[in-house]
């Protein structure tokens, strides 16, 4: 199954699947979240709190040493609720301090949870990036995917996020919240552009909530997506739109070509869903200790889940 993805990509001209930059360093800080939601590649949840799912003190300096050592112009932070990790907050002050640009992959209930009463300040005088997951515009579809009250609680969080300044495009205070939607079913997201304009429509139109872009993500088969596709049957039919899908532009775009991803242990992976499925990278550089500029250049370890990123216009 693995050598099917690059059947295809040698079919387009495009095998290896090569990296191009080490632009963005993603950092996975672990498997603890507040929610515990049906379509998770994480498996995340409220019970994934042991040291062994979550970044402890040592690797996060690790990481604060490798921005300043190898000339990463983003850090992207995600989870799990990665605010929830205790070292979530050392990591914006230190990468901000250095000037990098700092992206937070937010659930916004997160927002409310105990402990986090002043996240949402701490964030807009950091002027982290926000990635918001929102399902969708309606509660009945975002609550039957991440939980009862998840939608009233994201909608308040948007809210809240707006009234510092996130969304409102105001010059010289930029403060950027993008959206992620993603499908509830067995099949794929439609034109980002039109989704774009009803989330932003229907948005405003019931709730006064700007936001800047709206990112349109194919969910991925694996780990809980997964299970939902064994228990409905869905499963080959999902592989097989995949793939009938796939796309050579899409795959010249793909993340991983200018980003690596580390886990919660530190070890180095081509992206966040080769990491949950344990593809390490080839070759002897694994883990951020080992990471040195040749690996802006390296064959990309592909496996059948890449389907999901090249199908279509792509999974941003």
């Amino acid at each position: 199954m693995a050598e099917r993805f690059a059947q295809v990509l040698r079919r387009h001209d495009r095998f290896p699947l090569k990296a191009r930059s080490l632009e963005t360093l993603q950092v996975n800080l672990g498997k603890l979240c507040n929610q515990r939601c049906h379509h998770c590649h994480v498996e995340a949840g409220p019970e994934r709190s042991g040291p062994e799912d979550n970044m402890d003190r040592e690797t996060a300096e690790l990481v604060v040493a490798t921005l300043r050592g190898h000339g990463f112009g983003t850090l992207d932070l995600t989870g799990g609720a990665p605010e929830l990790n205790p070292n979530f907050r050392y990591l914006v002050r230190e990468a901000r301090a250095l000037g990098c640009r700092v992206i937070d992959r937010c659930n916004l209930s997160v927002l409310f949870v105990r402990g986090q009463e002043d996240l949402a300040g701490f964030l807009d005088s950091h002027a982290v990036e926000i990635i918001a997951s929102l399902p969708y515009y309606t509660r009945g579809r975002t609550d039957a995917q991440r939980g009862k009250g998840v939608f009233d609680q994201s909608i308040r969080g948007l809210q809240k996020l707006n009234e510092l300044g996130y969304g409102q495009q105001i010059p010289g205070r930029e403060r950027v919240i993008n959206l992620a939607y993603n499908p509830a079913g067995a099949y794929l997201p439609g034109d980002q552009k039109e989704l774009e304009a009803d989330f932003k429509r229907r948005l405003f139109d019931d709730y006064g909530i700007r936001f800047d872009s709206l990112f349109v993500i194919t969910n991925q088969p694996i780990k809980r997506f997964l299970e939902f596709l064994e228990a409905t049957g869905t499963t080959d039919a999902y592989w097989n739109k995949l793939e009938a899908a796939f796309n050579p532009l899409a795959a010249d775009a793909v993340m991983c070509r200018d980003q690596i991803s580390v886990g919660p242990d530190g070890r180095l992976y081509d992206c966040d869903f080769n990491q949950m499925q344990g593809i390490g990278l080839s070759g002897a550089k694994r883990h951020l200790r080992d990471l040195d500029a040749s690996l802006a250049h390296r064959a990309i370890a592909t496996a059948r889940h890449c389907f999901t990123c090249t199908a279509a216009a792509g999974s941003s």
